[in-house]
């Protein structure tokens, strides 16, 4: 019974956390209908790293901050930067729904390359579920003889690039508080923003309303919930059952798509929607057999 208690905590926590995130994406796109990608990524940094500053000298001894400058922490900073840049000139080209769909096809991705890096091995029931995942994919991308729309690679790159970060983050010791990693990575999104005003000419800095400071300074301050909603979805909670929890964004998505912008994905991309998430709650389901039988071929005791 305590068990699942704790579970329905975690899949509670994770639909918060996901509303979280569909909330500030929905921020982040109306705020890119006034400004460009570089000033979104300066001005929403700020905001972030203020809090994830505040976040390490109430948790932390501040005198760790001189991890963020461990190379795989960089590494993991460097490619938060590029997310963030993708993500947000995606996000100001796509309907909410589809840039969403696409972020959920990342641990699909994310398998593809531990098998192209030799760091595990799939087995044909994987490798099924990777192609169902590709061909909703492919139903969202839907290329024609005329190409596929910019904007949609863009999208999948930026997704790519998240299953890249995910794999620099595992390689990280535990000894590098996870609030250390936030501020480091907030600080080098800021930067990288700034950088991208300097050298490229039609990121000019723009005047910004009242309005615009608070869609962004909302953004910053509702990611962090979620995120720290994230973290409390996992503590204590069976993976395998609150996963599957985390597709609820797509969800929110549509609903907020529909409601603040006016979109409604058709009946291919909500094929193509359903087939991504059918492979990812299947490659989670897999993932969670493959630890179960890990265990027992290294001779544990159960439980």
């Amino acid at each position: 019974m305590a068990q699942h208690a704790q579970n329905r905590r975690g899949i509670l926590a994770m639909l918060a956390a996901m509303a979280c995130f569909s909330v500030s994406d929905t921020l982040i796109k109306l705020a890119a209908a006034s400004m460009g990608t570089g000033q979104i990524m300066v001005v929403r940094g700020l905001f972030a790293t203020l809090l994830a500053a505040g976040l390490v000298a109430a948790t932390s001894d501040l005198r760790l901050l001189r991890l963020t400058l461990g190379r795989k922490v960089l590494l993991r900073s460097l490619a938060e930067a590029a997310i963030a840049f993708t993500f947000v000139t995606a996000i100001a080209r796509l309907p909410l729904a589809i840039i969403t769909a696409i972020y959920q096809a990342t641990p699909i991705i994310l398998t593809v390359l531990t098998v192209l890096m030799r760091i595990e091995t799939v087995g044909w029931r994987r490798w099924v579920a990777i192609l169902v995942g590709f061909a909703g994919v492919l139903l969202i991308v839907r290329p024609s003889p005329e190409g596929v729309d910019a904007a949609i690679l863009i999208a999948l790159a930026s997704a790519t690039i998240v299953a890249v970060r995910d794999l620099i983050t595992r390689r990280i010791t535990a000894a590098v508080p996870t609030v250390v990693i936030t501020f480091a990575t907030t600080a080098t999104v800021t930067a990288a923003g700034g950088l991208l005003i300097l050298v490229d000419k039609s990121q000019a800095w723009l005047p910004l309303s009242a309005r615009d400071y608070g869609l962004l300074a909302a953004a910053a301050a509702i990611v962090t919930a979620g995120n720290l909603a994230m973290v409390a979805a996992f503590r204590g909670t069976e993976m395998s059952v609150v996963s599957p929890f985390r597709y609820s964004v797509l969800v929110w998505a549509i609903g907020f798509g529909y409601v603040v912008f006016g979109e409604w994905p058709d009946l291919v991309a909500c094929l193509g929607i359903a087939l991504i998430v059918a492979a990812g709650i299947y490659t989670v389901h897999r993932e969670r057999i493959r630890a179960r039988q890990a265990v027992l071929e290294a001779g544990d005791p159960p439980g």
